[in-house]
């Protein structure tokens, strides 16, 4: 019965972990570009009081053998990578990218981190930042006294500028993608950073060959959270938790009535 204890404590230490993750998504339902997460769980180690295939007689072996679980953990929480809708803003700086990619910023700390918030702005000097001001990469600077920005589903940026009336180029967007994005660490402020687990970046032109999705101007993705799906998941959680928890009630009632045999 101390068995039973600690494995039903097991399962509602593993179901609160998924209850954190489940509040996380729903909370950022709304947050541009995010991804949802999605727990994954698995058994703890066995007490095995009979192996299987361990002799019975000289002549036969246990068939199933007698093993015991120890209840459960969280092994992973795995980042989903499922294209968010897109929303029409008519901002000529909202770029979103219909399929597979990454935009790449340049943090404070010199490092290239991976976004798929497209909501861009310009800075003092013209280049294309995102809110928390780190710019993209490759750097693309907007002329100050550009009237128009287009940005063609290949990336590429161009501008119209009083007194000219042909669009001149002044960068191209490239976008990266990873042999494994789901093992990507998500680093808050809308960003992920790269691990040994999702492979280095490989940097291509958006809708080429290379599989990479292309962008749309004006359209923002907004976050795969679906709130069906969260809501689902939060009520089998919760019944989850409880049977865990009916465990250890009836555990230590089996205790209370050992310790009443002597009375």
């Amino acid at each position: 019965m101390f068995r039973a204890l600690y494995t039903g404590a097991s399962g509602m230490q593993a179901q609160q972990t998924n209850l954190d993750t489940i509040a996380n998504n729903l909370s950022n339902s709304s947050t541009t570009g995010f991804r949802s997460s999605r727990m994954q769980f698995q058994d703890l180690i066995y007490q095995n009081v009979i192996m299987p295939g361990a002799a019975a007689s000289q002549q036969t072996t246990v068939a199933a053998g007698l093993q015991i679980g120890l209840g459960t953990r969280s092994a992973a929480s795995e980042v989903l990578q499922t294209q968010g809708d897109l929303t029409a803003t008519g901002n000529q700086l909202d770029i979103a990218i219909e399929g597979s990619g990454f935009f790449q910023v340049l943090l404070p700390s010199g490092e290239t981190a991976y976004t798929r918030a497209g909501s861009f702005h310009t800075d003092a000097q013209g280049n294309v930042v995102t809110a928390n001001g780190n710019p993209l990469q490759p750097a693309i600077t907007i002329p100050q006294n550009a009237t128009t920005v287009t940005i063609a589903s290949d990336g590429t940026v161009s501008v119209t500028v009083p007194g000219q009336t042909a669009a001149q180029t002044v960068g191209n967007l490239q976008l990266a993608q990873f042999p494994n994005a789901g093992g990507l660490s998500a680093a808050g402020g809308n960003i992920f950073m790269p691990t040994t687990a999702s492979g280095d970046a490989v940097v291509g032109t958006p809708g080429g060959s290379d599989g990479l999705g292309a962008v749309e101007q004006g359209y923002l993705e907004q976050s795969n959270v679906s709130v069906v799906d969260e809501f689902i998941n939060m009520i089998v959680a919760q019944r989850s938790y409880e049977a865990s928890s009916r465990v250890v009630q009836a555990a230590d009632q089996m205790f209370q009535l050992i310790n009443n045999l002597g009375k």
